[in-house]
């Protein structure tokens, strides 16, 4: 027994009367905190200014890049600080598919505190650079060993949510994976109070902050990762009878080895599919902000003017309502995850995806339109449902994987997946910044400079389309035969609930574990949080409103 064999996973089998409904919770802890790598751009204008505190204080045009990123005498460019983003989710994506497989193993509470550690350490790490002015220890520590907790902390909870929930796969799933998406809400607001009050005469408060939240984070997320439990072999929610296997269905009762999904087509298409989806949702998130300001203008302020005809106090107003606007679509990135992946569980995940798909089209279609005619409730509506597809994918294509796969090593062939997850954060960003900038380059009107992306958009989800009509169930030698089964689990630590005497398993078999207020105070210590995000988004959205 060595010192943190409380973290080996055979310790955390839960006993007979657990109750699953505590999973949820813990993975939303972790979520909730490494869900503000979406927030970090709230640092980038106080950063900007770390030596001038006041005003940026720039580099001398003669000095070279790599003497502006150890330079100490001058402030870092926003364009330096956004590589942080860049680099946060190439390594969310490498992390996830590396360590896929030895998550299945460790399981879910070793990973979880591996993603603490990486995660709260790379803000210490950051802090370090801010104080020092160094942003290579920025890059290193948020963006490098911070990029490998995201990638941890995101699917340590998918394979076991799946199995605590087989029955309720999609909207097992989509509570967790909305924590990542709402971890923003909360961190973005929190940090900016934390560096209003940690600002000095000689600091914006940027460092003290990263080691504010690097401490709060830390106790929630080793919260949440001790209170992982994964249920016994053969375990099933009391009253439930598995679905019988018919033959066109598209659920498996087997399973398939992760090592072997790079040689499979249906992967290929989900990865398609996942990958189209988010390249078209994550280029219109990325430029939000700008694309309302800039296709409405003064209208949004009841003036007929474009936007280069209004003044600083104009275009100061329409900010504002951009940031509500912003704060809008996160609402319905995160409402998705929950609201799409759960009724996936009634029309399945291929149809789904097909709805998000076919839906999306018509609204990328639709959107220069509605632009031209100035609609601007109709507009927002539009972009604000395809941010909820674009949660949705999220959320829903882990049990589109265990439908498919099985739910034996769902967790390493999701983490595998992820890897679409960081082409398309290239894609979907760069496809829409150039087309625009193209556009404006031979005269057209910075309102119309979006038009031409759009139907770009919709052109990536008609293969979207064709990739998912493409599925189909898989070929009997994809899966793993019942010794191939029997090994992995023996090296995944599974123990069969047969064996298994009651009240007894790792450590959640006890009464507490199953006490009704224990589980009411694992909900309100995320929904608390939570509900400060959301309150705190619609106060700032209801500028659209005014």
């Amino acid at each position: 027994m060595g010192l943190f064999s409380f973290l080996d996973k055979e310790r955390t089998i839960a006993g007979a009367g657990f109750n699953r409904w505590l999973v949820p919770p813990a993975a939303l802890a972790i979520h909730l905190c490494i869900g503000m790598a979406y927030g970090f751009s709230v640092f980038w204008l106080p950063l900007s200014k770390a030596i001038g505190i006041t005003e940026s204080v720039a580099c001398s045009p003669e000095m070279g890049f790599m003497a502006e990123i150890f330079s100490t005498t001058c402030d870092w460019k926003i364009s330096m600080l956004g590589w942080i983003f860049t680099i946060f989710f190439l390594f969310l994506g490498l992390a996830a598919w590396l360590f896929g497989g030895w998550l299945e193993h460790a399981g879910p509470r070793k990973a979880g505190v591996v993603s603490a550690v990486c995660w709260c350490g790379g803000l210490v790490i950051s802090a370090f650079g801010i104080y020092s002015h160094q942003i290579w220890l920025m890059w290193l520590g948020s963006g490098v060993i911070g990029g490998i907790g995201l990638g941890l902390g995101y699917i340590s909870p998918v394979s076991t949510l799946i199995k605590w929930f087989p029955d309720r796969r999609g909207m097992a799933t989509g509570m967790a994976i909305m924590g990542f998406g709402g971890g923003a809400m909360i961190g973005a607001p929190l940090a900016d109070k934390l560096m209003k009050h940690f600002a000095t005469a000689t600091s914006v408060g940027v460092w003290e902050t990263f080691l504010a939240l690097a401490a709060i984070y830390f106790v929630f997320m080793i919260a949440g990762a001790l209170a992982y439990r994964v249920p016994a072999n053969g375990w099933k929610p009391e009253g439930w009878t598995p679905p019988a296997k018919s033959a066109n269905t598209m659920v498996t009762t087997r399973h398939v080895h992760a090592s072997r999904v790079w040689g499979i087509p249906q992967f290929w298409l989900i990865w398609g599919v996942l990958f189209l989806n988010v390249s078209a949702g994550i280029g219109i998130l990325g430029m939000a902000s700008p694309l309302l300001q800039e296709v409405f203008g003064g209208k949004l302020i009841g003036v007929d003017l474009g936007f280069n005809e209004l003044d600083a106090a104009q275009k100061s107003q329409i900010a504002a309502i951009a940031a509500g606007f912003t704060g809008l679509l996160s609402l319905f990135n995160i409402g998705g995850r929950f609201a799409w992946a759960s009724c996936s569980d009634f029309i399945g995940r291929k149809a789904t995806y097909f709805v998000f798909l076919i839906l999306g089209f018509f609204l990328y279609v639709s959107i220069p339109s509605l632009a031209h005619v100035g609609n601007k409730g109709l507009f927002v509506a539009a972009i604000c449902i395809i941010l909820s597809m674009y949660g949705g994918g999220f959320a829903t294509v882990p049990a589109y994987l265990a439908d498919l796969f099985g739910t034996q090593m769902v967790g390493a062939i999701h983490g595998r997946l992820l890897t679409a997850w960081a082409a398309a954060g290239v894609l979907g960003p760069v496809l829409i910044n150039y087309i625009r900038e193209y556009q404006i380059a031979h005269g057209v009107p910075k309102a119309q400079a979006y038009d031409v992306t759009m139907y770009v958009l919709a052109g990536l989800i008609v293969v979207g389309i064709v990739l998912n009509a493409m599925i189909r169930p898989l070929a009997d030698k994809h899966f793993m035969t019942d010794a191939e089964l029997a090994h992995e689990k023996k090296l995944a630590q599974e123990r069969d609930i047969s064996t298994m005497s009651a009240g007894r398993g790792g450590n959640g078999g006890s009464a507490v574990a199953s006490s009704p207020l224990v589980t009411a105070f694992a909900w309100l210590a995320v929904g608390i949080p939570l509900m400060f995000g959301v309150w705190v988004t619609l106060q700032k959205a209801s500028v659209l409103f005014k």
